[in-house]
């Protein structure tokens, strides 16, 4: 059998040392033998979990990989791949969200979104369903000063209208994807003076970024398939 020391495994994944350690201390790589200097015997089996590990981290974050490699640790494949497989359907619904918004955006009358039509002044409660955000979040961006909705003079409801719906409907998929920015205020502000463009440009961004991490869980599950075969678990 051969054997690495952390040093060769640190050097071949252009990290230090210590990370190594690290991942060990929590759980995720099976515990190495050591010889009779007490120094760590890493072997195929480890570089595999190392390099499951770091392609995973991009696409499916530090949380889920180690849960799946927990699972992996414990031949618990189908377990792994479903918690991967679900993640995945994650990101294919923000993707069908910013594609929808892309879509509202070109388009000067808001759309049917499957069997709801818009229709103007909307309630807060007919906004959260035409959207599908609760109303709890729309009403924490009206604090925010994101969504200032006019009231109805005759029972001070909420009235949306048509440019709101397109905010709330720009939040969600700023919410939902990796691209959910510090300069939002300042996207959203864009709406208000017409600047469609913009919001656009920052749309079509937020879907560039779904692809990059789309691409990243590719990367990550084709590691997680090697080390299955190096388990032979598959």
């Amino acid at each position: 059998m051969q054997y690495y020391k952390p040093v060769d495994i640190a050097r071949a994944l252009h990290i230090s040392t210590s990370a190594l350690r690290h991942y060990e201390s929590w759980g995720v790589v099976p515990v190495p033998d050591r010889d009779v200097n007490g120094y760590r015997l890493y072997t195929d089996v480890h570089l595999a979990y190392f390099r499951c590990l770091r392609a995973m981290f991009p696409g499916f974050g530090v949380g889920l990989t180690c849960t799946v490699l927990k699972h992996m640790q414990k031949e618990e494949v189908d377990e792994a791949f479903w918690l991967v497989n679900e993640e995945q359907a994650n990101l294919h619904q923000e993707k069908v969200v910013a594609d929808q918004l892309l879509t509202v955006l070109e388009q000067i009358d808001l759309p049917t979104i499957g069997n709801k039509t818009f229709k103007s002044p909307m309630t807060i409660g007919e906004a959260a369903e035409y959207t599908g955000v609760a109303a709890s979040a729309i009403r924490h961006w009206e604090k925010e000063g994101l969504i200032i909705p006019e009231r109805n003079p005759e029972n001070g409801y909420r009235m949306f209208n048509a440019l709101h719906i397109r905010k709330i409907l720009l939040l969600r998929t700023l919410r939902s994807t990796l691209y959910f920015l510090k300069s939002m205020k300042e996207i959203v502000n864009a709406l208000d003076h017409h600047s469609i463009e913009q919001a656009k440009k920052v749309t079509e961004n937020a879907i560039r970024s779904l692809h990059d991490r789309n691409r990243q869980q590719f990367r990550g599950v084709h590691e997680l398939v090697k080390l299955c075969k190096v388990l032979q678990l598959m």
